[in-house]
């Protein structure tokens, strides 16, 4: 990569865990529509997986992945294992301090230690310019954001938008272990989203009140609540009255396939952004 960037190449990088959908090939066409080299990592990063989740279960299909990545033109792939970017005697993890602190960082233990790192080694691997990552780990984007600006990083981040399906779920690899009936619990996610937005656009600002009316949709849904919450988009910080940049994050337990091996439940994510200025206008 060094190479490259002496012959004043751009390198746009995705990093990502493999298992592609329509999300990750839409950082892939950014990348190498705006930079002259594409670049993406494939690793399942088990520093970011507690003992009791679905490391070993976690999607994998490396053909498939990389047919992918020929089909939309991606310049290099690079897929270690885990012994390459753990070898023997690794002991050294970066901390992501304050952000990690809430929503998934508070009911994931250690995973945004795991996320730090391994950035923080991928980002040394392959030098790049710019760096795409998606909306949908948004508190990710952020803490990442944080990591690159404390410790000196020379890249650009770029984040982009959250891809769904017809039905608006969003995009993620695990949706693979949702059936019918999980499915129609994931909406939940969404259709709190949109309940929320429309909730707002009528004048609604006591945060409080709209974390529950979410809630209860979720669980309405057969959904098991892990958050609701409404934060400041910048800071991650709670909110009592919605004002400025605002962040709704939802996280949710809904039914799995039945499957040999598997557990009972997946966890998904989502969020949304609204901004609201001093007078109270969206």
């Amino acid at each position: 990569m060094e190479k490259l960037k002496r012959r004043g190449k751009t390198i746009g990088f995705v990093p990502t865990m493999g298992y592609f959908h329509e999300g990750h090939l839409s950082l892939f066409r950014r990348a190498r529509r705006e930079n002259d080299v594409a670049v993406v990592s494939l690793f399942v990063n088990p520093t970011q997986f507690g003992p009791s989740e679905d490391f070993k279960r976690y999607p994998r299909d490396m053909k498939r992945d990389m047919l992918l990545c020929k089909k939309e033109r991606v310049d290099y792939v690079f897929a270690p294992n885990v012994k390459t970017m753990y070898p023997g005697g690794y002991q050294t993890s970066v901390d992501p301090g304050k952000l990690a602190s809430v929503l998934c960082g508070k009911s994931r233990p250690g995973h945004f230690r795991g996320v730090a790192t391994v950035v923080a080694k991928l980002l040394n691997l392959a030098r790049p310019t710019v760096l795409y990552l998606g909306q949908k780990d948004y508190q990710q984007c952020l803490i990442i954001q944080r990591l690159v600006a404390d410790l000196d990083f020379p890249v650009r981040i770029k984040i982009c938008p959250i891809v769904r399906d017809r039905s608006g779920l969003a995009l993620s690899s695990r949706n693979t272990y949702l059936d019918e009936k999980g499915k129609s619990a994931a909406l939940a996610l969404i259709k709190g989203i949109r309940w929320f937005r429309a909730q707002v656009r009528n004048g609604a600002r006591d945060a409080r009140s709209l974390e529950k009316g979410v809630r209860r949709i979720l669980m309405k849904a057969g959904a098991r609540v892990d958050y609701a919450e409404i934060l400041d988009a910048r800071e991650l910080s709670p909110l009592r009255t919605l004002s400025g940049k605002i962040l709704l994050a939802v996280a949710a337990y809904v039914p799995a396939a039945k499957r040999r091996n598997a557990k009972r439940e997946v966890r998904l994510i989502d969020n949304c952004m609204m901004k609201i200025s001093k007078g109270g206008s969206i």
